[in-house]
């Protein structure tokens, strides 16, 4: 299934976090903060407003977003106004 955002939407790969400690112990999902770094995917149609590019790693607003399953793997859809940086 392909998933294409529309107007200034984008489309990021969620992170994995680890579930595991230094120490060995194993953290349940529910236990986990939600992750707020992702790989962008697609970008909309927008590239007047849209400013970042597929392939680039970003960081966004805790609570933004829809999330979405795509070929079993999380992704967000998310307004490009709640990216908040872009990691190097």
């Amino acid at each position: 299934m392909k998933v294409k955002p529309l107007a200034d939407r984008v489309m990021v790969k969620l992170e994995k976090n680890e579930a595991k400690t230094a120490g060995g112990i194993i953290i349940p999902d529910t236990a986990q903060e939600k992750t707020q770094t992702g790989t962008v995917v697609e970008i909309g149609d927008d590239k007047d407003v849209i400013k970042v590019k597929a392939g680039q790693k970003v960081m966004y607003d805790k609570y933004a977003g829809t999330q979405v399953k795509v070929n079993g793997e999380e992704h967000l859809i998310l307004k490009f106004s709640d990216i908040i940086a872009v990691i190097e």
